[in-house]
């Protein structure tokens, strides 16, 4: 891995170490995106390994960083009621817009069998797009940055491992935002990891 020198897209901390491949020079003045994925049903691990192959598998997007693994309570439910989930994110350059990238979103649950039959309800996946390059907006079909994004430790927890100088759209540094949301119930599973598509 070596640094990104690509001149075509905005400036990245230097911290963030990323994969650079050939097939790159087919994105045309990619944007950078951050993608949130989850899992509490079936086999986690697995379903969250095909995800990330499924966004790599997308025309005009490539995946240039795949976070730890996170075991995460569920959100708003009785505790004991769900499996535990798995978290991870994925940073991704498309030239997708946004409103594509979240077709694509949709097809990849909709691949893992992804039901909505309530809300909070366990899932075999959930793939939300947490900010599409610095592009703010609230449209309620498509929010940008994500609107929970900023207190949710199992989003900024594996987004700061991969982009530690990060900054979320209107909310500030990621690093700040994580240090203010309680870490309660989200832990890395060091055993556990995703591999970056070759």
């Amino acid at each position: 891995m070596t640094p990104h020198s690509d001149p075509t897209v905005q400036p990245v901390p230097t911290s963030v170490v990323e994969q650079v491949d050939a097939a790159d020079t087919t994105l045309s003045n990619p944007q950078r995106a951050v993608i949130s994925l989850g899992s509490n049903l079936g086999n986690r691990l697995e379903t969250l390994q095909g995800a990330v192959d499924a966004l790599e598998d997308t025309p005009g997007l490539r995946v240039k960083a795949v976070s730890p693994v996170y075991e995460t309570e569920p959100w708003g439910v009785e505790p004991g009621s769900q499996p535990s989930y798995f978290n991870a994110v994925v940073v991704v350059k498309t030239t997708l817009p946004p409103d594509s990238l979240l077709e694509r979103a949709h097809a990849v649950e909709e691949a893992f069998h992804r039901v909505r039959d309530e809300r909070w309800g366990p899932r075999t996946i959930d793939v939300d797009i947490v900010a599409y390059a610095d592009v703010v907006s609230d449209d309620p079909v498509l929010t940008l940055p994500h609107p929970r994004a900023h207190e949710r430790a199992f989003v900024l927890a594996p987004w700061y491992d991969v982009e530690p100088e990060a900054q979320l759209a209107g909310r500030g540094p990621v690093a700040e935002l994580l240090a203010g949301v309680t870490r309660e119930g989200v832990a890395p599973r060091v055993d556990l990891e995703l591999r970056l598509p070759e």
